[in-house]
């Protein structure tokens, strides 16, 4: 059938996708006579996802529906043999939370998922937000993945209900923001010190005091920029206040801000972020103190600028509790200047530069999300 077909071709590369953009189709030339879960019920290749789902008659009847144009984002059968043989069985619900997250409510033929960053799933959690959880799709040498490790091996199955994209590893739902920078530690070694040393990592994994967030989290070549002078006066007994103010003035708490999609925590506005210049402030956790975040959105290229000077490196580390957004420069507060705030732009930095621009913050030792 058509899902055998298309799941022998193989992944494509970057230039490829990209060249191929404009030829896409996203309508099927014949008017297909099968609902998407028909497709992957009697396919050789989805033998294991159609097991799953058949034991949730809600997810049958779902996939079996035409309530949506739905997107099914199909593991074939080599992907469930990557499960380890001794990893412990997850419940029932786990289960189910995952093959949620497999299934977006909206229709994302591949042209829309090539000039997309994020896509709704139907897995619906309480810890990001007002909006459902989301998948990211990326461009690399693997050609076009989904959260960065999954490679879509095959495009366009279309059923009477939406349409199919084959993947090679199962979607598993994001761990929070704080284990995420743990687990990265070439990435972020020096951002997780920082965190754990300020005390600052137990505060924003505590998924009690907050719904949602945006971590601007710089990587550990953007503390190698500082300099040492810099960095040894962070880290020391004497400057860890300074680190705090520093670090909290890179995270936001309740507003989570996606490439493309943004979600308040106390509002039903969420939204897509449209194409064009989108601008917001958000406030973080330095009293007083918001962010300028610039969104420059064309197509699936995307650049996200902050304070007019921090470059987003790798957008949409998307997180059960929010989005990590990695930054290539630490964001440093202004300092007033004949009543003119003063931004950093990457000029040389000293030490006492820097302690006057976080010394109105420092005595706030415990700020709360």
């Amino acid at each position: 059938n058509d899902v055998s077909a298309k799941v022998q071709e193989t992944g494509f590369a970057a230039s490829s996708w990209i060249e191929s953009a404009a030829n896409l189709e996203d309508h099927p030339h014949d008017q297909p006579n099968q609902t998407i879960y028909q497709l992957i019920s009697s396919s050789k290749y989805t033998t294991k996802l159609a097991a799953a789902i058949e034991e949730y008659p809600d997810l049958v009847v779902l996939l079996n529906g035409t309530l949506a144009n739905y997107t099914l984002f199909a593991p074939i059968d080599s992907a469930f043999d990557k499960i380890p043989k001794d990893a412990p069985k997850p419940s029932k619900e786990d289960i189910k939370k995952a093959l949620l997250y497999h299934v977006s409510p909206e229709y994302y033929p591949a042209g829309k998922v090539l000039v997309t960053h994020t896509v709704p799933t139907a897995l619906t959690v309480d810890t990001v937000g007002v909006g459902p959880q989301r998948l990211s799709t990326n461009i690399g040498i693997k050609g076009l993945t989904v959260n960065f490790y999954s490679r879509i091996i095959a495009i366009n199955i279309f059923g009477t209900n939406g349409v199919i994209h084959g993947i090679d590893s199962l979607l598993v739902p994001p761990p929070k923001a704080a284990e995420i920078i743990a687990f990265l530690p070439g990435e972020f070694s020096t951002l997780e010190l920082g965190l754990t040393k300020t005390g600052l990592l137990p505060v924003i994994n505590d998924t009690s005091n907050h719904v949602g967030g945006t971590i601007f989290a710089p990587s550990n070549f953007a503390f190698q920029k500082l300099g040492p002078k810099i960095n040894g006066f962070l880290f020391s007994s004497y400057g860890q206040k300074y680190l705090r103010a520093l670090l909290e003035y890179h995270i936001v708490a309740n507003q989570t801000l996606y490439s493309d999609a943004y979600y308040a925590a106390e509002s039903v506005d969420q939204k897509d972020i449209p194409k064009g210049i989108f601008h917001i402030d958000l406030p973080t956790l330095l009293k007083g103190r918001s962010l300028a975040v610039d969104v420059a959105r064309y197509g699936r290229l995307i650049s996200i600028k902050v304070n007019a000077f921090a470059t987003v490196a790798i957008e949409d580390g998307i997180a059960a509790d929010g989005v990590i957004q990695v930054v290539e420069s630490v964001i440093i507060p202004p300092k007033k200047i004949d009543r003119m705030e003063q931004h950093w732009q990457g000029e040389e930095l000293t030490v006492e530069d820097l302690k006057e621009r976080l010394e109105p913050f420092v005595e706030d030792e415990n700020v709360e999300l």
